[in-house]
């Protein structure tokens, strides 16, 4: 049977996730939540002397911010955006009759200002642009979202639904850069203490056709990313659980964030994917939580 469905119907046989219809989509039972929250507060741990505010986001982000992050010049294939009926009484009545049929009903379905969040520090840049220039040490966020990403699959870590904790250094370049190598060191550490099988490459993103192969290539050229890699449903291909990215001043020029000394700024972020995460504890120590081994669980529960 093939790895990845096998653990998949583990979890549900487990009751730790819950089916939906939809791949990719998946209700979690309390012990899985249980298993996140605690890794979050792990994560807190490591950098709660160094934010300088905390922010949640819903899975919800604006129509114009979203297209101005640039995500459908490079993603198109992983985006998704909100539609809502918008017709009349007579519509309402067509829509009805489409649906008894068993016909498309979509059709008076119109975009609204809402598009699925892809990354969860996408929100932060138009509220930091709005306050003007930075100081001068930066801004140093911690946040949590939902996030979107159109790839239904049968492997469970890769959820089309999912959350991602991240800290989001904003400043200048060497700023951003220190912060990112601090943690690939501070996420490799965290992996050990939950006694996880780990190791760091470089890496790009799923940059969409023939120009994002070009893409890919300059950014694992130029080492803008990297993952941690897990191995969840293949231990030949692991998965990626966490990522430290350096986004030079792209973003800083796309919401014209500014330095204190009125550049641009540099952006970098270590996202953790926390489904992905919980999966990997689930995997390796086994789907009944009191039996995982005291350190790990020292680790989590303390």
């Amino acid at each position: 049977m093939d790895a990845q469905i096998s653990f998949l119907d583990q979890l549900f046989s487990a009751r730790v996730l819950h089916e939906s219809g939809v791949d990719g989509i998946y209700g979690r039972s309390a012990e899985f939540e249980d298993v996140i929250a605690r890794f979050e507060t792990l994560a807190l741990f490591y950098g709660k002397d160094e934010i300088s505010e905390a922010m949640v986001f819903p899975p919800g982000m604006s129509m114009q911010d979203f297209e101005t992050s640039g995500y459908m010049k490079s993603f198109p294939q992983l985006a998704g955006t909100v539609h809502a009926f918008c017709g009349n009484d007579h519509d309402h009545m067509g829509l009805l009759q489409c649906m008894a049929a068993g016909e498309d009903w979509s059709k008076d379905q119109k975009r609204t200002q809402v598009a699925l969040t892809p990354a969860a520090c996408y929100p932060l840049y138009p509220i930091l642009a709005k306050r003007g220039a930075l100081p001068a040490d930066g801004a140093y966020v911690a946040l949590q979202s939902y996030c979107f990403r159109h790839e239904p699959s049968r492997d469970p870590a890769r959820m089309q639904m999912f959350r991602q904790r991240e800290y989001v250094r904003v400043g200048s370049e060497d700023q951003t850069m220190a912060f990112r190598e601090l943690w690939k060191e501070r996420g490799q550490d965290m992996m050990k203490r939950l006694q996880l099988p780990h190791h760091v490459d470089v890496a790009n993103d799923p940059f969409f056709g023939r120009a994002g192969k070009i893409m890919a290539s300059g950014q694992r050229e130029q080492e803008l990313k990297f993952e941690m890699l897990v191995p969840i449903t293949s231990e030949e291909k692991p998965t990626a659980c966490m990522s430290f990215n350096y986004h030079m001043d792209n973003f800083g020029k796309a919401w014209d964030i500014r330095q204190a000394d009125g550049s641009p700024a540099h952006t970098a972020c270590v996202g953790f994917g926390l489904e992905r995460l919980a999966l990997a504890l689930f995997r390796h120590h086994g789907l009944d939580t009191s039996r995982w081994p005291d350190g790990v669980r020292s680790a989590l529960w303390g």
